[in-house]
């Protein structure tokens, strides 16, 4: 629960680790932000834990009464024979226990009846019979209540769902069940007492983008669960020491999974696991929305509490297997970027060094990797779900070289020296090798390892965003290819067969802002987050794991198409983007001690979006007009940035004042560059920026 005052920070422990104590803090401040959230009308998460049913879907056989369930007090909803069934739509995807009450029984020549329930995200696979998968074997058998008398029947916490819309509660059994009313408790984000206190928020003349913001934000929220709530994973012959393997078709979420009262994992159905390489993606969502850092922390510490002596970091977290059972050489290095991201939203230097001897040994181990040709080898081909990773994979090499342009960072911040020259000698060498060897020039794309054709999605969006190209014209040609390979559904994973995977292409998004092509940002993001959120085989609230490249619900990694997730926080990279790129609020300093400000409005004229940080809040709102541009932005007092105004290419006549002492700090007229004209060397404060162009 978080507190609502401020003198649990003063009275806390002079000792106290500081990430509890900027928990602390963002408490107190996550009160104050509740009382005046912006948006809140799109804000999906409840606001009480108990969520009623909103609508029938489907009612089949001896159903009477059948509206009386979604109204508590107004009657009873009676079920009478085998197989008479109810489907309950929540209008969203939620999470947790399932309760009902009970107020009439009839058996059947002394039978006693019984009551199933089944769940389903998608309506694809809503049945009686079954719920959708969190295994590849079979899908899940209903959970069965004996009704030997009236009364309240709770499912029990090892058996709470993780991810559902549909509920279809069927009476399995000859006789009479009269059930009164169904509520579910609400398990998502435990360590919040009011989950619509947003601390981020986003809107803009575009409708759907801002309700994609927002659905990326609640995504994340169902993925933050408890950590005893984790996955057994015995279903994927996986048994935890001290327990027996389930039967097919049953999921025990009993596995504590972190330390702490919250952790972020891969899916809110499943894997419920901690990620390392879902985390790339779903940090900075959470940063921008919620900034849930503790969760994000527990999660790293239980990665790095299994690093072996060598250096290795897992795969996933417990109760997955550890090195060398399972290792894979990407995951691994997302894990130390991981690191990277929450010293820069968090600032916290203290939980950056205690870190850091783990962070420079996991570096090590990577490097050690680097063989004769000046690139990693990979030898496991564990990864992201794609077909193969192998060899001198330009997605591998790119993430070490990014890796280490962090590492030279975090270095420089906990003032060792030792290992800078060597990462900058070793960043010269990949990119060197990487060009010579993997770019082919006859099509613009880097090959995906050196005895291969393909040219991935993954590694030439990796070499982008780490800029281990030679030349701005490489990573222009390489985005012009992905955009023209996109489908009408989004853009495709050529290296898992014809998936489209959220989570690449959530850092595809990534790459095309970052070289100034907000049309391609945004036309990708409309049609790939549009399909997913609108389709009404979707959730209409969260985000899937995966699809195929045609739009069918089928992920070419799973052989059971009703295993995939759909709420995981891989996909939720919009929510990052549209705050980081669009708005234009950017952090270049642990927490925002620097910062600038580049807004990219491509087709919109009207933005607005906002964060906060613990050293406060940054704000931005600006208009486009075809002559003009006039913003307002917000940054913290006591740190300092600076602006980039956008020229659309024309020249441009602009005014910046800081509205604190109604001091112009920019006022001039001149041709300016291709995209941005910049102004430095700001103080934080508010500031009115006009710009006209001829």
């Amino acid at each position: 629960m978080l507190l609502t005052d401020y003198e649990a920070l003063a009275s806390s422990p002079p000792n106290m680790p500081m990430k509890i104590l900027l928990q602390f803090a963002l408490c107190a401040c996550l009160l104050q932000i509740s009382l005046s959230v912006k948006y809140q009308e799109y804000i999906l998460a409840p606001s009480s834990r108990t969520v009623f049913p909103r609508t029938i879907n489907a009612v089949r056989g001896n159903v009477t009464d059948s509206d009386n369930i979604l109204r508590k007090d107004t009657g009873t909803t009676r079920f009478a024979g085998a197989d008479s069934s109810i489907t309950l739509d929540f209008g969203l995807n939620v999470a947790g226990r399932i309760s009902f009450s009970v107020d009439s029984v009839s058996r059947d020549q002394g039978n006693i009846p019984s009551v199933g329930l089944t769940y389903s995200e998608s309506s694809l696979w809503i049945s009686s019979q079954m719920s959708d998968g969190t295994g590849n074997g079979v899908n899940d058998v209903p959970f069965v209540f004996d009704i030997e008398s009236p009364g309240m029947f709770t499912v029990p916490q090892e058996f709470l769902r993780g991810g559902f819309r549909y509920l279809t509660i069927t009476l399995q059994t000859p006789g009479t069940v009269g059930i009164t009313d169904v509520w579910l408790n609400f398990t998502a984000m435990p360590h919040f007492e009011n989950m619509r206190a947003y601390t981020g928020y986003f809107h803009s003349d575009d409708e759907l983008l801002n309700r994609i913001w927002y659905a990326g934000a609640y995504t994340n929220q169902l993925c933050t669960i408890s950590p005893s709530e984790g996955d057994a994973l015995v279903q994927g012959g996986i048994v935890p020491p001290g327990e027996s393997a389930a039967p097919p078709g049953i999921t025990f979420l009993n596995t504590t999974i972190t330390k702490g009262t919250s952790a972020v994992v891969d899916g809110a159905k499943r894997d419920r696991l901690v990620w390392p390489g879902d985390f790339t993606v779903a940090f900075p969502a959470i940063a921008v929305s919620t900034y849930d850092l503790i969760s994000i922390a527990n999660g790293l510490d239980s990665l790095f509490a299994e690093q072996t002596p060598a250096g290795q970091l897992p795969y996933a977290g417990f109760p997955y297997p550890t090195p060398p059972g399972s290792f894979s050489f990407t995951y691994h290095m997302y894990s130390l970027m991981d690191v990277y991201n929450y010293y820069l939203w968090s600032g916290d230097l203290e939980y950056l060094k205690g870190k850091w001897d783990g962070w420079k040994k996991g570096a090590a181990w990577s490097l050690g990797t680097v063989d004769q040709t000046g690139l990693m080898n990979v030898t496991s081909s564990a990864d992201w779900l794609r077909f193969y990773l192998g060899g001198h994979a330009i997605e591998a090499n790119a993430i070490l070289y990014a890796t280490l342009q962090r590492g030279i960072q975090l270095a420089e911040a906990v003032n060792d020296h030792s290992v800078i020259e060597d990462y900058k000698n070793n960043m010269t060498v990949i990119k060197a090798a990487a060009n010579a060897r993997l770019w082919d020039a006859s099509v613009g794309m880097f090959r995906d390892n050196d005895t291969s054709t393909l040219l991935p999605q993954d590694g030439n969006v990796w070499s982008i965003l780490s800029g281990i190209f030679q030349n701005t014209s490489q990573a222009l040609s390489i985005a012009n290819y992905l955009e023209n390979r996109w489908t009408a559904y989004g853009a495709v994973a050529v290296e898992a067969a014809d998936a489209i995977s959220p989570f690449i292409t959530s850092l595809e998004l990534e790459a095309h802002f970052s070289l100034n092509n907000s049309a391609a940002g945004l036309e990708l993001l409309r049609r790939q987050w549009g399909f997913m959120l609108n389709d009404p085989r979707m959730t209409n609230s969260t985000f899937i794991e995966g699809y195929s490249a045609n739009g069918t619900l089928h992920y070419p990694p799973y052989p059971n198409d009703a295993r995939i997730s759909y709420a995981h926080g891989w996909a939720t990279g919009p929510t990052y983007t549209l705050t980081t790129y669009v708005a234009g609020i950017q952090l270049t300093g642990p927490a925002g001690k620097t910062w600038m400000i580049q807004p990219q409005p491509g087709n919109l004229t009207e933005v607005e979006g906002g964060l906060s940080t613990n050293l406060g809040k940054f704000s931005v709102a600006y208009t486009v007009s075809p002559n003009s541009f006039a913003m307002q932005f917000e940054t913290p007092v006591g740190t300092s940035g600076s602006v980039m105004i956008p020229t659309f290419g024309k020249t441009v006549s602009y005014s910046i004042k800081h509205l604190n002492d109604n001091k112009v700090v920019g006022d001039e007229k001149k041709l300016v560059g291709e995209f941005f004209v910049e102004q430095d060397s700001l103080e934080g404060g508010s500031y009115q920026v006009e710009a006209n162009y001829f």
